[in-house]
Parts: C-alpha cells; sequence; structure tokens
C-alpha cells in the first residue's frame, strides 16, 4: 500500500476564508455572552431566596463555560491566521477574543505553532502536560512517581486550568517586572576593561520569566502587558457591576470550567491508544497530523461551541483551513482518513492513563 502524502488530500477548495462568516461567528458567540451576563445581573438583584437564585444561576454558568470554550476556540483559528482574509484582522481579533478567557493571545498562538511544527514527535513536543518518556519515569524515585502521577491524573484539569487562566497571564507578568528590575539592578553594576564599559547582561534576559510561552520577544511582552491591563480593567468594572464577591467567584468557575474542558480536548487529541508518537529520526509530519491526532465523534451542538475542532486531522494537516470550513474538508477527505482515531465521550476518560512515552517502541502507554 502506498504511503499517503499531503497532497493525496484535497485541501486548496477549503482554504477560502469569508470576513462576513467571520464577523458572523463572533457576532453569534460575544452577543449571547453579552446577554446571559446581563440575565446574571437581573438574577443577583432581584429579591428571591438564595437557593432559588443558585438555581436560577446554575444554566447561565453551563452556558457562560461553553460560550468561553467557543472564544477560546475562535481565538485558536485567529492565530493561525485562519479565521479572516486579512492577517490584520486575525491579530486585532485575536487579541480582543484573548481577553474573554484573560489569556494573552501571541504568546499562547507562538506556542501552539511549535507544537503544529512538531506533532507526533514526543521526542521533541511533549504534550500539553509534558509527559516523560519511560526511561525518564523509571529515573525517578518513589515520591517524584507519585507525584508525576498525581499532577497528571484528570481531576487536575480544574486546578489546572483555574492556573492557566486566572493565574498564570498574571504570575507571568509579576515575574516578568521582578526580573526586569533585577537586571537593571545588576547592570548598573558595570566593570571596567580595557577602559570601556560592559554590560553584565543583554536585553532578552530583562524581560524572559520562567514560562516558555511568555516574553519570547517584544510582541509577546506587548500583548502580555496589554492583555493585563484591559482584564485587570474588565474585572474591577465586572466587580463594581456585580459585586466583588459575586463576580469573582461565578466567573473564576467559567474559567475553571472552559480551561478544563479545551485542556481536556486538547489532551484526548493527542494522547489516547495507539497514538502516533514518534522519534525525531523516524518522524512524519503527514502521519503526524493523521495517526498523531484523533477526531471526536461528538453531538453537533457541542461541535458548534468548539468551533468544529474534532475535526482535528484535517486540522493538523493544514492548519490555515477556517473552522467553518474543517467539516467539509473532512469530509471530502475521510477516504484518505481510515488511519485516523475516532473518539466518542465515553472513550475520553481512558486517553487519560495514556502518560508516558515509550521512545524504544514510539508509542504512548500507561504507567503500570
Amino acid at each position: 500500500m502506498n504511503k499517503i502524502k499531503k497532497t493525496d488530500f484535497e485541501i486548496r477548495p477549503f482554504l477560502k476564508r469569508s470576513n462576513f462568516r467571520a464577523y458572523y461567528q463572533i457576532t453569534v458567540t460575544i452577543l449571547p455572552i453579552i446577554a446571559f451576563w446581563l440575565i446574571v445581573s437581573q438574577i443577583i438583584s432581584t429579591n428571591i431566596p438564595p437557593v432559588t437564585k443558585g438555581f436560577l444561576l446554575t444554566p447561565n454558568l453551563f452556558i457562560l463555560t461553553l460560550l468561553s470554550s467557543r472564544i477560546f476556540s475562535l481565538m485558536h483559528d485567529c492565530g493561525h491566521n485562519s479565521l479572516f482574509e486579512q492577517r490584520s484582522l486575525n491579530n486585532i481579533f485575536g487579541f480582543f477574543l484573548g481577553l474573554f478567557n484573560g489569556i494573552p493571545q501571541k504568546p499562547w498562538s507562538n506556542d501552539h505553532a511549535f507544537h503544529h511544527r512538531n506533532n507526533g514527535n514526543w521526542e521533541i513536543y511533549k504534550g500539553p502536560i509534558d509527559i516523560l518518556s519511560l526511561e525518564d519515569y523509571r529515573a525517578l524515585n518513589l515520591s517524584e512517581r507519585f507525584f508525576y502521577k498525581i499532577s497528571r491524573h484528570w481531576i487536575m484539569l480544574f486546578p489546572g486550568g483555574f492556573f492557566y487562566l486566572v493565574i498564570k497571564p498574571r504570575l507571568g507578568l509579576v515575574l516578568i517586572i521582578f526580573n526586569f528590575i533585577k537586571s537593571l539592578v545588576q547592570e548598573s553594576l558595570l566593570k571596567i576593561k580595557d577602559g570601556k564599559f560592559y554590560e553584565l547582561l543583554v536585553v532578552k534576559t530583562r524581560i524572559k520569566p520562567p514560562f516558555s510561552d511568555y516574553g519570547d520577544n517584544f510582541d509577546e511582552l506587548f500583548d502580555l502587558i496589554a492583555n493585563n491591563i484591559l482584564v485587570l480593567s474588565g474585572w474591577i468594572f465586572m466587580c463594581k457591576w456585580l459585586g466583588a464577591f459575586f463576580f469573582l467567584t461565578f466567573y473564576s468557575l467559567i474559567s475553571t470550567l472552559s480551561a478544563a474542558i479545551f485542556i481536556c480536548i486538547f489532551f484526548i487529541q493527542h494522547n489516547f491508544e495507539n497514538a502516533y508518537a514518534s522519534s525525531t529520526k523516524n518522524w512524519d509530519i503527514v502521519d503526524g497530523a493523521i495517526a498523531g491526532s484523533s477526531n471526536l465523534d461528538i453531538p453537533n451542538w457541542l461541535n458548534w461551541f468548539l468551533a468544529d475542532i474534532s475535526f482535528h486531522s484535517i486540522h493538523h494537516l493544514s492548519e490555515r483551513i477556517p473552522n467553518y470550513n474543517l467539516r467539509a474538508c473532512h469530509k471530502a477527505n475521510i477516504h484518505l482518513l481510515h488511519n485516523a482515531k475516532v473518539l466518542r465521550l465515553i472513550d475520553i476518560p481512558k486517553c487519560f492513563i495514556y502518560i508516558l512515552w515509550d521512545s524504544k517502541k514510539e508509542n504512548l502507554i500507561p504507567i503500570n
């Protein structure tokens, strides 16, 4: 059987982007978000028993969580320059959409692009939770193994989601400011050599925090600062409108749950039984896209909230396909996707056991 090549796929007709469809998708996502927050404000301002308020707020929490996940998916498309026709519009709306979830879009998109360039090469890209190779895991002591296993349990999606959206971007900025001040103090101590002054540190070390996806360049730094200023301003406004305790609690729940959803989706689309998990030497980008990405068989209503990212093999084959063309492209090439994994909702829990990479057999394995 001949090896499948990227040129075998019918992709070009589905690369066409539409500003009208992009604006429409953003409009039908943001307007409901505004509407449901207005409903929330009416509920909490009404003089009814707390139990009744909780009962009425629950469906709003559920829908706002799903809409938050959709916002993230649309931001993801902007990062691939695939939602709008012009790169400038993708940059502008990508930044704007990032504000809803409090995540700086530029650093996130740059880091995500690295994942696309190396998908299926587990020697370079370790997945969303940085899984260890079998050899590295065996080198850990018992307490380190226990911590590794617990920290990658599915229950950690929730505290991890809260940290990812609410804490990490703010902490990243604080550490950048700290590093910047620290480096300025160090650089003020100039040493003299041959009658000339030499700085002790280069400029980049002033802004680079201990996060791989923040502060790699000044564009990312600007995005991080602007995002934090506007997000914190938005939080202050919402606290004054709805009350600090209620808003921070309700918003934290939305952020935690929505982040848990898209981190979970991202995980199961690359960590599953018999997933393509090559070393650099044997890696093939087409195999990584098809056999290293799962496709989700989920209800259409849920697909809408995920902006059709469930058609993931095609997305990895060409990330420039807009989300509104993914389903059609997937169907047009279904005859070439027989090696692609299809997961149902019932299969999701089983994926979370594949948290080790066997570099010799080149596959993902559970911890025994």
